[in-house]
């Protein structure tokens, strides 16, 4: 079995892409590969205000920019290209997510920690829903091995909050500074927003490494 830590935060535009291309390569081009996908969490804004950040507002506020359409459009185009229908203004604000990535961690015992992440990754961007309001996070974490009551429990989770930003703090000090960062067998690391080529090239390193 080929292991792959994946560094994600649910609100960049690139993890998306991140996750629907790695999981695209898997299904079309190694479909007979055993693989666990482990979910570590990245936060990006982790001072961000409960209501959110309006996205326009932040992208003019920390980079100058007062076109966001034109800032989405390589992004889009990228995930266009790989069958994905990524409209970023849908989503037009951004929010904390301790909660949400405190769920995905807890449900790394149950088997669906990446299936979930994916699924509030869409939430997020597709269904333009606030993932860091935790009845929306249990809603989806019902389908993915939780109790509702429980998956809210854990989203209101202080403790497992500071386990988040433990485990941020933890990734940094190993030196990950951009996301999605793929590390696949423990041995051969991606970052940023690589091709399908790319990412199946480093599953086939790996995975003849391991062998």
């Amino acid at each position: 079995m080929l292991q792959i830590d994946l560094y994600t935060e649910i609100t960049c535009p690139w993890c998306i892409i991140g996750h629907h291309r790695l999981d695209k390569v898997l299904a079309e081009r190694f479909p007979d590969l055993d693989v666990d996908i482990r979910q570590h969490p990245v936060l990006l804004l982790p001072n961000a205000p409960a209501e959110g950040l309006y996205i326009p507002d932040l992208l003019l506020s920390r980079y100058g920019v007062t076109d966001p359409k034109a800032s989405f459009a390589r992004p889009e185009g990228e995930a266009r290209a790989s069958g994905l229908d990524l409209d970023l203004s849908r989503q037009p604000w951004t929010y904390r997510t301790q909660a949400a990535h405190g769920l995905i961690l807890a449900a790394r015992t149950r088997g669906t920690q990446h299936a979930l992440a994916v699924a509030i990754t869409d939430a997020h961007f597709l269904e333009a829903k606030n993932i860091s309001d935790p009845d929306v996070l249990a809603d989806i974490a019902v389908e993915h091995g939780f109790e509702r009551e429980e998956a809210r429990a854990i989203a209101l989770d202080p403790e497992q909050h500071r386990r988040v930003e433990l485990e941020t703090a933890h990734a940094a000090a190993s030196g990950i500074r951009s996301v999605p960062h793929f590390v696949f067998g423990g041995r051969v690391a991606l970052s940023g927003g690589r091709s399908e080529d790319e990412i199946a090239a480093a599953i086939r390193q790996a995975a003849d490494v391991a062998a």
